[in-house]
């Protein structure tokens, strides 16, 4: 494939990829160490980790942005209108979701918030409540939409098709995670986490190695004399 992919845009789509990873990894554990430590299932995760999964989520969405970008700028000209419409989806998630966790960190904190009855209805993770309708919008609908749109654009190698096939599965597994709103099980709806924390890291780990391997249109040997 011959791109004019420059350095810039590998190294954001390395440091991107990168990020991702750590910080899936992070939130995973933080998600466990948080289910584990709840007597019932019904109940919401305690402080701090779930301060820590809003913040981590903060975090990587903008990271999440910047790889599609990335990929944009390496995509084949004749796909490049997928990864376009990839770089939209990815940014209607972040700006969504982050919106969501930000308000949800700092207003549901504070007295004139929190003494709300109809905090729950508005600021929460109980099913139903309109943040969490924003984030499964975010997620279960914007995140497979990126997903769908970037796939097509990896072909050429076997690592290539290998980011196609797992780009997928995650954007179909995210999809999936949509029946839970249509039976009112939120459980249902934790297929969905499968695709964005348990799939997508691996894709951004080859996406690393992807870029890794490229010669950039200008790159220049390290002590290249002026």
């Amino acid at each position: 494939m011959t791109v004019e992919f420059t350095e810039t845009a590998r190294r954001l789509g390395i440091l991107s990829a990168l990020s991702i990873v750590v910080l899936e990894v992070a939130y995973a554990v933080t998600l466990v160490i948080g289910l584990l430590s709840l007597e019932s299932p019904q109940q919401p995760i305690g402080e701090p980790m779930f301060s820590i999964l809003e913040a981590l989520i903060i975090v990587l969405s903008p990271a999440m942005v910047g790889l599609i970008v990335a990929v944009h700028a390496w995509a084949a000209p004749e796909v490049r209108f997928l990864s376009l419409m990839a770089i939209v989806f990815a940014s209607l998630l972040c700006g969504i979701t982050c919106c969501v966790h930000f308000a949800i960190l700092t207003l549901s904190r504070q007295p004139a918030f929190g003494a709300q009855p109809w905090l729950v209805l508005f600021l929460s993770f109980q099913w139903p409540s309109l943040a969490y309708a924003l984030d499964i919008l975010a997620w279960d609908v914007f995140f497979p939409l990126a997903m769908f749109c970037v796939a097509p654009v990896f072909a050429g190698s076997r690592l290539a098709t290998t980011i196609r096939v797992l780009t997928i599965a995650a954007g179909l597994l995210a999809l999936a995670g949509l029946l839970g709103v249509v039976a009112g099980d939120m459980n249902i709806r934790n297929v969905g986490i499968v695709g964005y924390v348990g799939v997508f890291p691996l894709v951004a780990a080859l996406l690393a190695l992807l870029f890794y391997r490229i010669r950039p249109a200008n790159s220049t040997p390290p002590f290249d004399s002026v």
